[in-house]
């Protein structure tokens, strides 16, 4: 029988308690990074398969989530990266594969252009580099802020956030903290606001030129999803022709949630496909 098992294993840094799941196993490297006010067990489903697909996987609370430190006092784009070396260091992963959705893709971006020579690729769920405008801190802050917590059962919770889809509603539900009254997050929403500083002021198109290892996009399609139009994505494969990109029609901005198996599938040909050309094909399908 499949495991799902993993080991709880935390790294120190710059004073910030970071938890992560390592899932163990055998082969190439591989980091998981969860979105904004998300938590490293929305990853659980892709990374039992990548661990089974012979992958030493691991994941990680980012810094203000889950059971990684609540209010660390940076929460700059820096040290989100930072922590990613620190993870990579501490539990020995070689040139893993960064993979991330949303703000985890964001500073997996981010940290394949502060060091070109760590990542062997890059893997962008439902990211890019353009800036998102200062709107956006006003509308995820109070979408955050308006949760009716604490829920009464996992089950409200998932309807709740769901959005009409199960597996996005169970997601997010998952990383809920019990308490005697009831479920609630596990982050400060002020601390995801600020998070978002950069983001909402600036671009990061002059660190998508400095990416130097093989990508892979994969773009939501659909009523409630892609946050990545047309014309970022034919920014970034110009200014990355070999970059790969796949939309999933009918996913959203969580189609990690959504379609864990198909994401694992991609990824993994993705991978076998490095071994046997020099560089990714510069195109945009659909599956």
């Amino acid at each position: 029988m499949t495991s799902y098992s993993w080991s709880e294993r935390f790294v120190v840094h710059d004073g910030v308690r970071l938890l992560c799941r390592d899932w163990g196993g055998s082969g190439t490297d591989v980091l998981l990074l969860h979105g904004l006010a998300g938590h490293s067990g929305e990853w659980d489903t892709t990374a039992r398969l990548l661990r089974d697909s012979g992958h030493r996987v691991v994941a990680f609370d980012q810094r203000g989530h889950g059971g990684s430190e609540r209010h660390p006092g940076d929460v700059s784009r820096a040290a989100y990266v930072s922590d990613v070396l620190a993870v990579v260091a501490e539990l020995g992963l070689d040139r893993p594969v960064l993979v991330g959705q949303s703000l985890g893709g964001s500073t997996a971006l981010l940290t394949a252009a502060a060091r070109p020579g760590l990542p062997r690729a890059l893997v962008l769920v439902e990211a890019g580099p353009d800036g998102a405008g200062p709107g956006l801190q006003e509308q995820i802050g109070g979408w955050l802020r308006g949760w009716p917590v604490p829920f009464p059962s996992r089950e409200a919770a998932a309807a709740y956030l769901g959005g009409g889809k199960e597996p996005v509603g169970d997601g997010w539900a998952a990383g809920l903290e019990e308490r005697a009254d009831g479920l609630w997050p596990r982050f400060d929403p002020e601390v995801m606001v600020r998070s978002l500083d950069e983001n909402a002021t600036r671009s990061f198109w002059d660190e998508w030129a400095a990416v130097a290892c093989p990508v892979l996009a994969v773009l939501g399609q659909g009523e409630q999803g892609g946050i990545v139009g047309g014309e970022e994505y034919a920014e970034m494969a110009r200014v990355q022709p070999s970059l790969h990109g796949v939309s999933l029609p009918g996913t959203g901005h969580d189609l990690h949630l959504e379609r864990p198996q198909l994401l694992h599938r991609l990824v993994v040909n993705f991978l076998r496909s490095l071994s046997s050309r020099p560089s990714c094909l510069g195109a945009h399908s659909s599956s």
